[in-house]
């Protein structure tokens, strides 16, 4: 046992002192003295050292990307150091890896770390290692590091005293190496439309350069040049201005001549521009006729003429989307991916409205947009066109063989959406497949689909990549001589090709003018982006062949993106007819009361109420469908106007007296509810891991999260698969917090939901790639934690197995604490009760029976007995006044020389 604060020792002697000369006290019988002596030890903190034998090493090895060559190089030596300085066998040496996750190796050579190498998670693996500890032993942790860590070690420190396990490490790294990065992006997180603001770009290098840099504006450079870099460092400022309410994008990239690092020369960062509630209108129409309704209402209107250039950055800020007669393969995939967490999560609304090239005809069947559509677009007999000749152009290039996150290769992938063609088309439809490299192979000659469904799509599995590139020409060559022989009424081709990789243009010119001539269509679908090499050429081919091109990354998507082309092509889901309407009297759900409805459209898109939702008009023909349908999806809304608000087929609709008020009415019903006052969502991006605080008025938002606590939810990515929830922490009364780690270059999105309404934050991206980052204040954090936990630098491997410097004890405060309460109570009875304590004599006056009644005398205090005065008599007055006993002389007499006695 030890004492923390011995100088309280120094009491016991005043308690001595104090029983002497304040004797009525009566410091000196057993109980208040025992309870005075544990009073003082209580102030002296005693603590008992709990842990003993040899100590139990834990050695931790960065195995990141930026740090793995190194340690791999110096591990072999590390390990033999270590063993041969170990003290002695009760000495025990554990190793574990790390980088994204943490994996624990035997003492001797270590396997190969088969885990994630992209973030260096010392914190995770610090936190992994605590819990391993054994708390009865002497515990150290030594961890071999380039230091540069993608996390904070926030709160570790504390956590590693309280443990008593010092931390040791060794910082690796190559001492000659040249590297420039881009450090950090410089800008506020937010602005207003019109406002200037600054953009800062910091720059790190190890030598004295002039490297090229580039900066963007979403997909637009907005400048190109060369930036210095002098004594480490380089800057460059300029200043910009955005005028569109929304998120933007800017990235930095930078080229230098000799780089060690290449992953760090790249930076990303968003900024919002704040506006108030708005719609985001997507339109077809170069003078849209819906978006001088809604700002006549008083709406703020955000028109994009062209679809292809939303960006998912553009849903922040608004509150609803309206697609009018835009098709699917117009917008960008991340734009459609954006919407289901923006209405589902983020309670946004969604508005589609009727046209030819929307809904199932705009290639929506089976979109992340179906969904969250009040209709459905399934495929019946009634939306049955001419007999349709599809043929399939399959790349089966090299290219194609590469392994995609979900396990299955691209050409799987390929084999399931032409499959899925097969499946959708109709009994008298008739297909054709080619595989095609340097040379189209037939896979299946044109086959009729309703006698042959099964053998198509078995011979459509077996499709295998084979190398090599794929012949774009030759391809389509071979797909115009089968369809020009068809005797089917519609000829279609879908070229399934590698946006990178698609070679042998020929004179496809010429013949895609012929195939046009035949009335053959051509659509692509392009594996990559719109800025691949071949890109551009696999565009013209799709618009010369008048038909539609699509890009993804997502090869997940391929599957879907066939089902919306053959959707396209085989059904026709517009009605060009003048039909009649009628109401059901739902309207009233949004109104307060039943609109004044048209009597009949000019045409609309044929589709069928999804269950659970809601119609307020639909057709006066057989088929009973919805013109106008709504419904709610998570705590958004969604709604579907069949009939066309613009451009072909809407004239008796714009004609419509009630038309202002029925978009109106609509409108303010899709943009929800306004969010309550007394909220606040703050956000931060710290490395990788994003932190949002949740401030809230005590009233009357305690009471209410008592009972319900707000949801938490981020979306990584666009395509709904990376959607979590979390779980807040309160760290103070009016404020909760979350924090998540976010992947390298994948925006995120998060949504707080409050009842039915949501506060919303980002989109954020982790700018470069975090591994490569190499922020020094994340050298310094962990040099500042070694050192509170009582570790260093190690550059002798000899003193990793020294002795923890203060061994963890254990304060022994409540037992003390029982016992004094014991004491006191025990002692507070015996004064209330007068009972005495059993007295123990000496052995020798035991032994000796006239030393023993000699000893009992003097041990006895001699009181006088009192004298009983004679009772009064009752008729004597006087004598019941209380009178002092008279004085016993001689018994004052025997006291004093007895006191006399004793003291000689």
């Amino acid at each position: 046992m030890s004492l923390a604060a011995p100088q309280f020792l120094l009491l016991l002697p005043l308690w001595v002192l104090l029983g002497w000369r304040f004797r009525r006290l009566e410091l000196w019988r057993p109980l208040r003295a025992g309870l005075l002596f544990l009073l003082v030890l209580l102030l002296c903190e005693p603590r008992m050292v709990l842990k003993s034998g040899g100590i139990d090493l834990w050695v931790l090895m960065d195995r990141s990307r930026s740090a793995e060559q190194l340690v791999d190089a110096g591990e072999t030596e590390w390990r033999g150091l270590l063993e041969r300085s170990r003290p002695g066998e009760s000495h025990r040496l554990h190793f574990l890896d790390y980088a994204e996750e943490v994996i624990v190796q035997g003492r001797g050579e270590g396997l190969a770390y088969d885990g994630g190498r992209g973030r260096t998670r010392t914190a995770l693996a610090l936190r992994e290692t605590l819990a391993r500890m054994d708390p009865r032993r002497h515990n150290r942790i030594l961890v071999f590091t380039d230091g540069y860590s993608t996390e904070p070690l926030d709160g570790i420190a504390a956590k590693l005293v309280e443990a008593g396990a010092p931390l040791d490490y060794r910082i690796v790294r190559t001492p000659d190496s040249t590297d420039f990065r881009v450090a950090a992006i410089e800008m506020p997180a937010r602005t207003r439309p019109g406002e200037p603001f600054f953009v800062e770009v910091a720059l790190a290098g190890t030598a004295d350069a002039t490297v090229p840099i580039e900066i963007f504006r979403g997909e637009t450079r907005i400048h190109r040049g060369e930036a210095e870099v002098r004594g480490g460092r380089g800057r460059l400022r300029f200043s910009d201005r955005l005028a569109e309410p929304g998120a933007h994008l800017y990235s930095v990239e930078i080229s230098p001549e000799r780089d060690a690092h290449p992953g760090n020369n790249r930076q990303e960062r968003w900024i919002e521009v704040v506006a108030g509630p708005r719609i985001l209108l997507a339109t077809a129409y170069q003078e849209e006729p819906l978006a001088e309704v809604l700002r006549a209402q008083g709406f703020d209107v955000a028109v994009a003429e062209d679809p292809s250039a939303l960006g998912p950055g553009l849903l922040a800020g608004a509150r609803a989307v309206v697609l009018n007669n835009v098709p699917a393969h117009a917008l960008a995939g991340d734009f459609l991916g954006a919407l289901p967490f923006f209405v589902a999560e983020q309670g946004g609304g969604l508005l589609m409205a009727g046209g030819q090239r929307s809904f199932g005809a705009g290639g929506y069947h089976d979109s992340v947009v179906d969904a969250l559509l009040p209709v459905t677009m399934e495929l019946k007999s009634e939306h049955r066109k001419l007999g349709v000749a599809m043929v399939i152009v399959m790349d089966r290039s090299g290219s194609m063989a590469m392994t995609t996150p979900s396990g299955h290769s691209k050409m799987q992938l390929g084999n399931e959406g032409a499959a899925r063609t097969v499946e959708l088309l109709g009994e008298n439809d008739a297909v054709a497949v080619f595989a095609v490299d340097t040379a189209p192979h037939e896979i299946t000659p044109l086959l009729n689909v309703g006698k042959h469904r099964g053998e198509l799509i078995s011979r459509i599995g077996r499709i295998e990549s084979m190398g090599g590139g794929i012949y774009v020409y030759t391809g389509l060559k071979a797909a115009w001589e089968v369809l020009k022989k068809s005797p089917l009424g519609q000829r279609h081709v879908i070229l399934f090709t590698d946006a990178a990789d698609s070679e042998e243009p020929g004179d496809y010119v010429k013949l895609l003018a012929e195939m046009r001539e035949g009335g053959t269509t051509v659509s692509v679908i392009g594996l990559g982006t719109r800025a691949d090499s071949d890109a551009e050429f696999i565009e013209d081919v799709a618009r010369r062949g008048e038909g539609r091109i699509f890009f993804t990354e997502e090869a997940s998507e391929i599957p879907n993106i066939f089902a919306q082309e053959t959707v396209t092509v085989a059904r026709s889901t517009f009605v060009d007819e003048e039909t009649g309407a009628k109401s059901t009297g739902r309207w009233h759900e949004l109104a307060s009361r039943d609109a004044d409805w048209l009597p009949a459209v000019d045409g609309y898109n044929l589709s069928y109420l999804r269950e659970g939702d809601e119609a307020a008009l639909v057709s006066a023909d057989d088929y009973a469908a919805p013109l106008v349908a709504f419904g709610r999806r998570g705590i958004g809304r969604s709604a579907a106007v069949s009939f066309p608000l613009g451009g072909d087929f809407s004239a008796r609709v714009r004609e419509w007296s009630h038309y202002g008020d029925f978009v109106q009415t609509l409108s303010r019903w899709l943009m929800g509810d306004e969010l309550p006052p007394g909220l606040g969502l703050r956000h931060r991006l710290d490395g990788s891991r994003w932190t949002l605080d949740l401030h809230y008025a005590a009233e009357p938002w305690e009471e209410r999260f008592a009972a319900e606590p707000p949801r938490v939810l981020i979306e990584t990515g666009y395509r709904s698969r990376g959607r979590r929830e979390l779980v807040w922490e309160r760290i103070s009364p009016g404020r909760y917090t979350v924090s998540a780690d976010l992947e390298d270059s994948v925006p995120a999105r998060a949504a707080v939901q409050v009842g039915g309404a949501a506060l919303t934050a980002g989109p954020v991206v982790v700018g470069g790639d975090a591994e490569w980052k190499f922020d020094e204040s994340r050298v310094a954090e962990l040099r500042e934690t070694a050192r509170a936990s009582g570790g260093e630098e190690l550059l002798d491997l000899s003193k990793a197995w020294r002795r923890p410097p203060a061994p963890s004890e254990e304060p022994v405060r409540m037992p003390l604490l029982v016992a004094v309460l014991a004491l006191f109570l025990l002692d507070a009875l015996v004064t209330r009760t007068g009972w005495r304590l059993p007295v123990f004599l000496p052995a020798r006056l035991r032994s000796r029976p006239g030393k023993r009644r000699v000893g009992l005398r003097r041990l006895r205090k001699k009181r006088p007995a009192p004298v009983q005065a004679p009772d009064p008599a009752p008729s004597d007055p006087a004598a019941t006044a209380t009178e002092p006993p008279p004085i016993d002389e001689a018994a004052r007499r025997r006291s004093r020389f007895d006191r006399a006695k004793r003291g000689r």
